[in-house]
């Protein structure tokens, strides 16, 4: 349970959050709403546009990893902005686009490798895909983010961990988005050929945990801030992956039951066999995560995220929807008094279109 100090801390950083962090996003993402404007190619021009501004949210939550080393917010929030577009604009490529394949999907996905210094800092990433003219706006996006994060003095120490995260990104975009009749055995065989990674998961949460950039995020933050030891990076992706990372991207599943049945998409959540059983594995997760938070240097920062991504995904309306009003009263009482602030504080900039 949280206490009233943890709460204090929680307002102490959400503050500058607001005020500071949010408008620096802000900025960002206009810069490259005008650079996606002007892409030539019609049909890709609209989905990252779409992306941009159906998914803002994203860059927004993420950017909240700019105020662990204050000297280098901006840059911070520019690398989390430029990778989390990238993300977002492919999961888009490889979702809503016909006569796209797996091996399209893979080579979109080489751009989010070489955008954290994986592989050459140019390339040829619509080459299998059946559209391309761009006009370099992908191309923007990488060379943001790869200046940004290689720029970190602690990018070393933390760039074998990043490129992993980003390589697991990847196989999940690649798998998720194949036909039906392959999808799930595919991810399945993929789970058990990673489950050291993540004992005691269903392959649905390992999938979910590879899906979130949070721990990312999290390792540019610590490069931001100074030298890291290998073994330190390490540690962070252990408390991140898969608990902190799997509790996020969950309940971005879990608000998006209803419209993920209607359209047929796949949805990690679907695959709990009853109610009860998703607040059994949600609520497991959730306490992982903060077992995990505590064991981290600067526990409260990282209890702070978890408090924020219970508090940004359920004052979703669509949280209270079709029978999940239970859980998410749950989930929140588990947070504790800070997630409760948070989440208040979510409602009121929802009602104010900030989120």
């Amino acid at each position: 349970m949280t206490t009233v100090t943890e709460s204090t801390r929680d307002r102490a950083l959400i503050l500058p959050y607001v005020y500071r962090i949010l408008p620096l996003v802000g900025e960002e993402l206009n810069h490259w709403r005008k650079e996606a404007a002007a892409i030539p190619d019609e049909t890709l021009r609209h989905q990252a546009l779409a992306s941009i501004e159906h998914k803002r949210f994203h860059c927004q939550g993420g950017s909240f990893f700019a105020l662990y080393s204050t000297g280098k917010s901006r840059s911070l929030v520019r690398f989390i902005v430029a990778l989390q577009t990238i993300s977002d604009y492919l999961d888009n490529l490889c979702d809503r686009v016909d006569g796209a394949c797996e091996t399209g999907f893979r080579t979109l996905h080489g751009a989010m490798l070489a955008a954290v210094g994986a592989e050459a800092p140019s390339g040829d990433w619509y080459r299998d895909y059946p559209l391309r003219d761009d006009g370099g706006y992908l191309e923007g996006l990488v060379q943001t983010s790869r200046e940004t994060v290689m720029s970190f003095p602690g990018y070393e120490g933390i760039r074998g961990e990043l490129v992993h995260l980003v390589g697991l990104y990847s196989d999940l975009q690649v798998y998720k988005h194949m036909t039906r009749s392959r999808r799930e055995e595919t991810l399945l065989r993929w789970h058990r050929r990673h489950s050291d990674l993540a004992p005691g998961t269903m392959w649905w949460e390992f999938a979910a945990a590879t899906g979130s950039t949070l721990a990312m995020f999290a390792l540019a933050a610590a490069a931001a801030e100074g030298k890291v030891d290998p073994l330190a990076a390490d540690r962070l992706v252990a408390c991140y992956f898969p608990w902190i990372c799997g509790i996020h991207i969950l309940l971005d599943y879990f608000i998006d039951l209803d419209e993920d049945s209607i359209h047929g998409d796949l949805n990690f959540v679907a695959y709990y066999p009853s109610e009860q059983k998703t607040e059994e594995g949600l609520s497991r997760f959730l306490r992982e995560a903060y077992r995990s938070a505590g064991s981290l240097p600067r526990p409260a920062f990282h209890k702070t995220v978890i408090h924020g991504l219970l508090a940004l995904y359920l004052s979703d309306p669509k949280a209270g929807q079709s029978g999940r009003k239970k859980i998410t009263q749950h989930l929140l009482r588990t947070g504790g008094a800070a997630s409760f602030g948070l989440y208040h504080l979510c409602l009121l900039l929802r009602r104010k279109g900030t989120i």
